[in-house]
């Protein structure tokens, strides 16, 4: 009993010191009277880190923006901007009377030497390149143990802050993204790869010219020189090529920038990122496994030429985008010129697997029906050992079947209806597929098979109250159908039990697999959208 009633406070006490350090490393002064007053208990821990501080005495806590003080030769005016890693000032820098941006380390004295190499690694490699386009670091240093650089100030706002008022027009759009092509062709050609390239990290300045910032993610393209382990995902889902989703460090080169370049692109254009989903994972799902909806459903204004400019940036794969950053930028300006474009539309066979990717859960559905419906068919006209009566109910059904398969999926376009529309859909397919069988009296038939099948594939919604919604409807159905046989025949008890018995514990026993892996997943996905990204 007494170990019951100290898990709680041993996971109080937790929270309370994870807080503290929390607010530690992002900067802040958290009240240590008030966490000991609260928690005597930590005092011991406290002490530990009050010697830690001791150990390094010359360190400082960085800079916010609270507080406006000096920061060596700068003088610290705002702060504008804070990621995972740093946090960036308007600073002005006193001997040279200029005003500049001064990044710093997020968490100061606390940062690990790894994030410290990695923010000495993003000052270098900005710091070797000189294009118009792109923010200059003027310099870097480190000031009472904290590390930073001050770079261009650019004075204006983001891209991203202009996506807020709605979408581009498309020649603005085309003009502005064919500038910044050229800016990230003359970073591969000094053998850097950008990897987080994003409406965020483009700045806009006075005259709306754009300047791409931002190299915290940066890839050197010299042996020897590759700063993300393979396995590791590194980037912004929503704008993250394929292969940065899924981890393929080796793979990632200056293609998926090209693929970002084409995710801005269409942002720009719509108004919307490419793929958008309720979490982080469920956008790299999208990113690997979906396919694009057309610019041209979503703002009609759209150029037809520049919609295949922003597709062919969007392919799955490396070898079917722009060879180049550069000829990404030509084609565009060819746009712009009114000359035909590069970019073609696709074949019949490459739009129906596109078709089939952007509505994964329609086409399936549509694919198994037709072959069911196919088999039917031929059964009926080879056999003639099916009524026609029976033949037509089977047939309907399955019409039906396909028929609330298409409602469901035209109302998973409306996001305000698309989690009430997983569960009615999961439901509508168990309750279909009993209703086939019913029809069909064929509570032996293969097609029993399709209720586990049914329970799987609703772990691809990745949500553990629609496996569990789709389990119980199955058991339901199964149940309804051993009703009916016993109806139907006029028995009392049910034939053979306990294979009924066994199949229905099955159905239980794959819902809970299912529902126990979506779970796992769903809760490493939760930790990491925690987790600065690396």
């Amino acid at each position: 009993m007494a170990d019951e009633h100290r898990a709680p406070e041993d996971a109080a006490l937790a929270a309370a010191l994870d807080s503290y350090l929390a607010e530690l490393q992002a900067g802040l002064a958290p009240d240590r009277a008030a966490l000991l007053a609260r928690h005597p208990e930590l005092a011991k821990e406290l002490e530990c880190l009050d010697a830690l501080d001791r150990l390094a005495p010359a360190a400082a806590p960085p800079p916010t923006p609270e507080h406006i003080t000096d920061f060596g030769r700068y003088e610290l005016l705002e702060e504008i901007g804070r990621g995972g890693m740093g946090v960036v000032y308007k600073a002005r820098q006193k001997d040279l009377d200029r005003v500049v941006a001064l990044k710093v380390i997020l968490a100061g004295r606390l940062a690990s030497p790894d994030v410290v190499r990695r923010f000495d690694a993003e000052a270098r490699v900005a710091a070797r390149i000189q294009h118009p386009n792109i923010v200059r670091v003027l310099e870097a240093g480190e000031i009472h143990g904290q590390h930073y650089f001050a770079m261009e100030f650019v004075a204006g706002s983001s891209l991203d802050a202009r996506l807020t008022r709605g979408p581009l027009d498309p020649a603005e759009a085309a003009r502005l993204l064919a500038t910044v092509a050229r800016a990230v062709a003359h970073l591969h050609a000094q053998g850097i790869v950008h990897r987080d390239l994003k409406p965020s990290n483009i700045l806009l300045d006075e005259s709306g010219e754009p300047r791409v910032t931002d190299f915290g993610l940066a890839k050197l393209l010299e042996p020897g020189s590759q700063q993300t382990q393979s396995g590791i995902i590194a980037g912004t889902p929503a704008y993250m090529s394929p292969e940065q989703a899924a981890g393929r460090a080796a793979q990632t080169g200056p293609l998926s920038d090209v693929y970002s370049l084409g995710a801005i692109l269409y942002e720009m254009l719509t108004g919307r990122p490419v793929f958008r989903a309720e979490s982080p994972l469920d956008t790299l799902v999208m990113v690997l496994e979906s396919e694009p909806v057309a610019l041209r459903q979503v703002n009609a204004r759209v150029p037809r030429e520049l919609e295949m400019i922003c597709l062919r940036c969007l392919e799955k794969s490396p070898a079917q985008r722009y060879p180049s950053a550069a000829a990404l930028a030509d084609d565009l300006d060819r746009f712009l010129k009114g000359e035909p474009v590069e970019a073609r539309p696709p074949g019949a066979w490459p739009q129906v697997r596109r078709w089939s990717r952007r509505e994964p859960a329609l086409s399936s559905r549509l694919a198994g029906l037709t072959v069911c419906a196919a088999i039917a068919q031929v059964n009926y006209s080879l056999t003639h050992s099916v009524p026609f009566a029976l033949h037509a109910k089977i047939m309907a059904a399955m019409a039906v079947w396909a028929l609330v398969s298409l409602a469901c999926q035209w109302a998973m376009r409306r996001e305000r209806w698309a989690a009430v529309v997983r569960f009615v859909w999961g439901g509508a397919d168990v309750a279909l597929l009993t209703a086939v069988l019913e029809i069909d009296e064929a509570l032996a038939s293969p097609l029993v098979a399709l209720y586990p099948a049914l329970i799987v594939a609703s772990g691809l919604w990745f949500r553990v109250p629609v496996v569990a919604v789709t389990t119980a409807a199955a058991v339901i159905g199964y149940v309804w159908l051993l009703a009916a046989e016993c109806w139907r025949t006029g028995q009392t008890q049910v034939p053979q039990p306990h294979w009924h018995l066994m199949f229905l514990a099955t159905l239980v026993l794959v819902g809970f697999v299912v529902a126990y892996q979506v779970h796992r997943v769903r809760a490493l996905s939760r930790y990491y959208e925690r987790r600065p990204l690396p």
